[in-house]
């Protein structure tokens, strides 16, 4: 975890102490409850995306439960998916949208106990009608985070005017030569791609996956973009005059705590539509602990837990209560916090292994052109 994400969360957890008291929907948990006794197992393993989670969440639920979270990382989706695969045994797996698709789809996932989910109530309805699309009943999943894809862009050397103009096709611009990140991800690349171009981004349509092809490698020849992961938040929060670049294409809680570090760079969703994503908690169906794993659950949706997770991590909570505080206050006047809504060229990615496999190759030759 970033020291300055550290130091940002100490000061969330001593605003959320008084936020709680005075608009949580949710009852903190303040008795010690023995999950060992309770339960019958006092151990749950949880993979999660890395950085992602609030500094104080783990530690509270183990200190309330009597419990020991192990708490391991992906980088990708598929990754995640591979390992489950591979036999291994995780309580809570935090995946997204089109990979919670995926894995109902191949009956990977146990139902969840609805009667220990008591904070559902919680939850910002905008938020429970984005995992409606792929789980209708949240049957199996509950929402995490959600956000979408952007650019954050340093508003010295590029105008708002001008990303409106150009929109993703600002990236075939040489005067950004050197000057731009993109995200390593195949699907985000070509998400870009697709939409630059009018199409959809869930499109397995032959010509237009050529076509979007062509696109990113005049994008690689014209700007050479530096293709990075999670590098590209320092990067743009604390540039190095030497290496700085002007614009990056990167997620919106990403970009949220750029702009809060950062007041020379903005975030812009071009016209052209974007992604919009969520990320939700579901228990596979060989969890060993699938009780603990439904009470932690629970316990991210309080409202001190979701706090701690927004602030630390920059995505916009899915707790209705929370999601109003921050936007009004920590993160007032950064719009990346709240990403656009009800625009109709935006999507949600769906799962589709035909497209996958496809994009899959064809971005590797894409990086190595």
């Amino acid at each position: 975890m970033k020291t300055e994400k550290i130091l940002k969360s100490a000061v969330a957890a001593a605003a959320a102490i008084t936020l709680t008291g005075c608009g949580s929907s949710s009852t903190p948990q303040t008795e010690t409850i023995d999950a060992q006794t309770e339960f019958g197992c006092s151990t749950i393993n949880i993979y999660n995306w890395g950085e992602y989670m609030g500094e104080d969440v783990i530690p509270n639920f183990e200190k309330t439960y009597n419990a020991k979270v192990n708490y391991d990382m992906f980088d990708s989706n598929e990754n995640m998916y591979t390992r489950l695969l591979g036999g291994s045994s995780y309580d809570l797996l935090v995946p997204s949208d089109y990979m919670i698709e995926r894995l109902l789809k191949e009956d990977l996932l146990q139902p969840l106990d609805k009667e220990a989910l008591t904070n559902l109530g919680n939850l910002d309805p905008e938020a429970v009608e984005m995992q409606k699309v792929y789980d209708p009943d949240l049957a199996y999943s509950v929402p995490y985070f959600r956000g979408s894809v952007g650019f954050v862009y340093n508003k010295n050397n590029i105008s708002e005017a001008e990303l409106e103009e150009k929109g993703w096709n600002i990236l075939l611009d040489e005067k950004l030569d050197n000057k731009v990140f993109m995200y390593d991800s195949q699907r985000d690349a070509f998400m870009v791609a697709f939409k630059a171009l009018g199409y959809s981004m869930n499109t397995d349509n032959e010509e237009e996956i050529e076509a979007a092809y062509e696109w990113l490698r005049k994008v690689h020849q014209t700007v050479h973009p530096a293709y990075v992961t999670d590098e590209v938040i320092d990067a743009m929060a604390y540039p190095n005059p030497n290496e700085a670049k002007d614009i990056a294409v990167v997620y919106s809680g990403d970009a949220a705590y750029i702009l809060s570090i950062n007041e020379d760079m903005g975030y812009f969703e071009p016209k052209q539509g974007t992604n919009i994503w969520s990320d939700g908690m579901v228990i596979p169906k060989n969890a060993g602990c699938p009780a603990l794993a439904n009470e932690f659950i629970n316990f991210v949706l309080e409202y001190d837990s979701s706090y701690d997770n927004s602030i630390t991590v920059g995505y916009t909570s899915t707790n209705l209560q929370v999601k109003e505080d921050i936007a009004n206050g920590e993160y007032a006047g950064i719009n990346a916090y709240l990403p656009r809504s009800g625009y109709d060229k935006d999507e949600v990615f769906r799962y589709n292994d035909v497209l996958v496999q496809k994009l899959s190759e064809r971005w590797t030759k894409v990086k190595l052109d």
